[in-house]
């Protein structure tokens, strides 16, 4: 591969089928690679072992072929590669950047709310811990300074990371790495040149561009794209019920239009090559609206209809 050339990925959890959302960060990161002369990769994110299955893993792929997702070299998979990210927490905690937390989430249920949702954590163990209390968690130290990126979607985004998040989990409570820090080395370790992903993961990008730096990684470039929602204004995920999609040109030329490509109308009843074929030929970042989200309409045949099917997030 030259130096420089353009690697992306597509990186989803096996928690269920694949659902329109994750088809649109497919899709949209496909196309931009390829456009772009250059490679798409694959990975299955299980680093979140309980809520994953190799059955989700299998029907997601299934999918991808079905929609004639073709990705370069073998799929990753995170629950294989526990080695590689023991590593790069022993050399944070070579570092002194990494210490101990007892903390319980009860006992965090007072703290304030973080951009994500989450609890920010007060810092309770940052001195070590308190006498008879048992590690738990391993916690990163963050720098009470905004950490800014420009985004190709979302323009500039800040993020204080001591006021906004705090001191964030490494290696869980469950002995489970946490995905913020799976994502940093598989990234680096696949050579990730550009990111294309939902925007709902736009508030964990300030933490992943802190730890690349910590481990002296290079930061890719980032475009978030427009979560898909409901009615309800909620994302389309395992929570909130979506559906599985039916693979096929329908559902491609719906995630097309989602992606403000504004593909003909006759090409939902072209076959799975010629969308591509349309897609490739025309495919443009700039025009996918610059929105952190937006209201996905699901016409017949772009989705099973199967509320049965849990799809992954």
């Amino acid at each position: 591969m030259n130096a420089g050339a353009y690697v992306g990925r597509f990186a989803p959890s096996p928690t269920g089928p694949l659902h329109f959302g994750s088809l649109v960060a497919a899709l949209a990161s496909c196309l931009e690679a390829r456009v772009r002369g250059g490679r798409w990769l694959l990975r299955l994110e299980d680093v979140d072992e309980p809520r994953c299955s190799p059955v989700a893993a299998d029907q997601i792929l299934s999918a991808l072929e079905q929609c004639g997702f073709a990705w370069d070299g073998e799929t990753i998979v995170q629950s294989r590669r526990k080695a590689l990210y023991g590593e790069a927490l022993d050399r944070l905690r070579a570092d002194g950047l990494v210490y101990a937390c007892a903390c319980t989430r009860r006992e965090m249920a007072d703290s304030a709310p973080a951009i994500d949702g989450a609890a920010i954590y007060p810092g309770t163990c940052r001195n070590g811990l308190a006498p008879g209390k048992k590690a738990r968690a391993w916690r990163l130290k963050v720098d009470d300074r905004a950490l800014c990126f420009d985004d190709a979607l979302q323009g500039r985004c800040c993020q204080d990371l001591a006021r906004e998040v705090g001191d964030f989990v490494l290696l869980r409570a469950d002995g489970y790495f946490a995905y913020q820090l799976a994502v940093v080395v598989d990234d680096a370790e696949q050579g990730i040149t550009h990111v294309v992903r939902g925007a709902d993961l736009l508030a964990s990008t300030p933490r992943q561009i802190y730890l690349q730096r910590l481990l002296g990684l290079a930061t890719p470039a980032y475009a978030h794209l427009p979560v898909a929602v409901n009615a309800a204004g909620e994302k389309l995920s395992k929570q909130t019920l979506a559906e599985a999609i039916a693979p096929g040109a329908p559902a491609l030329v719906e995630v097309l239009a989602f992606l403000g490509q504004k593909p003909p109308g006759d090409l939902r009843r072209a076959g799975v090559p010629e969308v591509w074929t349309w897609a490739l030929a025309n495919w443009s970042l700039a025009a996918v609206p610059q929105r952190r989200s937006l209201s996905a309409e699901f016409p017949a045949g772009a989705v099973t209809g199967d509320a049965d099917r849990q799809p992954h997030d």
